[in-house]
């Protein structure tokens, strides 16, 4: 999992080109909005990419239209040729739904008059303020309108302005062949084989059991997942893996196997730490991390305060193949300081020299990321006493 991920040494791929690498090998990665030190995606990379800015993934995304926004585990990030395989996401939302459904539709007409006329819009530049029930919340008519043509496959993402999206045509911005192609996959055995497939490709070893990581998947439920998995290992394109003491069988691409077979005689040393992603894909199953790294983690952000274990917004710290620790950042971009506002060492953790050389680096690569000049340790901060060395390498 670590090697496929990228994440064994950390750090491998380098630059913009290793942006657009690491995700066609992973498939996708998911989006957040949420921003304390960098929306998801750019966690995800920055523990992967050397030298990685958040400038990198925007240009891929927006300038040369190598990457696209979309929807596959959640709102996700994706390469542009990937859209044609989610039609049947776009289908589904032809018809339309829910209470506001008619009041969405009547609309539409105005909004791509509007876009066709003035170019990217975001939902701030259109006057339709009547207040809708859309998705799990109520929504200004023209933010359900806009999301309404996204979701059906009219308009595309053109930029984000933070986390406001502008929209544009797709014919505007995706290929003329991508926009005329059919669904490759004619079949709903077809489209089941080719998501399943797709999701052991976005981990690189994944287990069959139910869980988050196979959420998200329109139409394709236990039942239709456990047939597609049959299939696939009777056509060998994929392999069933035995992990010892783990009694569910996992799977991986064949075209995999090899990389498997090589990870599995490494030695991992040195040993190397990276800060990793709360939503990264390596924790898209958190029941299976427990089993596989003895590592019980759970993002918080949505828990009420009470009832938090560690804290709202914390990140897990990896440690060549394990996980050693976690922790609580906060970001003052104005003052360009990361704060470390609590740190939890797991259990029979006791850091030595090369470890704690190793988290100094992985800090100032950290900070170079975020564009901060100096990491402090709250002085509330439960764990700052383990920490003074941390805090003496950035004083």
């Amino acid at each position: 999992m670590l090697s496929y991920q990228g994440l064994l040494p950390p750090r491998g791929y380098r630059g913009k080109s290793g942006v657009e690498a690491f995700i066609r090998s992973v498939g996708t990665i998911q989006f957040d909005p949420l921003n304390i030190v960098g929306h998801n995606p750019d966690l995800v990379l920055q523990a992967r990419v050397t030298g990685y800015r958040p400038e990198m993934l925007r240009e891929l995304l927006y300038t040369d239209r190598k990457l696209l926004d979309g929807m596959d585990k959640m709102m996700s990030i994706y390469p542009a040729e990937d859209w044609l395989y989610f039609q049947r996401w776009r289908n589904a939302d032809l018809d339309g739904s829910g209470p506001s459904a008619e009041a969405v539709r009547a609309v539409l007409p105005q909004v791509r008059a509007a876009i066709e006329a003035r170019g990217p819009l975001s939902s701030l530049d259109l006057e339709l303020s009547e207040i809708v029930h859309w998705d799990w919340s109520s929504s200004r008519l023209a933010r359900a309108a806009l999301e309404s043509l996204y979701f059906q496959g009219e308009l595309v993402v053109h930029h984000k302005v933070h986390t406001r999206k502008y929209y544009d045509l797709a014919r505007r911005l995706l290929p003329g062949e991508l926009l005329a192609a059919s669904d490759p996959n004619e079949t709903d055995e077809q489209y089941a084989d080719w998501y399943v497939r797709r999701r052991i490709g976005n981990v690189g070893l994944l287990w069959g059991r139910s869980g988050e990581a196979w959420l998200g998947m329109p139409g394709i439920k236990s039942q239709e997942r456990k047939a597609a998995l049959r299939r696939l290992i009777d056509r060998g394109e994929i392999s069933s893996v035995g992990v010892e003491g783990i009694a569910d069988p996992f799977y991986c691409l064949r075209r995999d196997e090899s990389r498997l077979r090589r990870a599995l005689e490494w030695e991992v040393s040195p040993a190397q730490p990276a800060v990793i992603a709360p939503l990264d894909n390596l924790l898209w199953d958190r029941r299976m991390l427990k089993e596989v790294f003895d590592f019980d983690y759970r993002w918080e952000v949505y828990v009420p305060p009470s009832k938090r274990r560690y804290g709202y917004y914390v990140l897990p710290v990896l440690y060549g193949d394990r996980f050693i620790a976690r922790f609580e950042p906060g970001f003052d971009k104005k003052q360009g300081v990361l704060t470390v506002k609590n740190w939890w060492w797991e259990a029979g953790i006791v850091p030595d020299e090369p470890m704690k050389a190793g988290l100094t680096e992985c800090f100032q690569c950290f900070l170079e990321y975020l564009g901060a000049g100096r990491l402090e340790i709250d002085r509330q901060a439960s764990g700052r006493e383990s920490l003074r060395w941390l805090a003496s390498d950035f004083s």
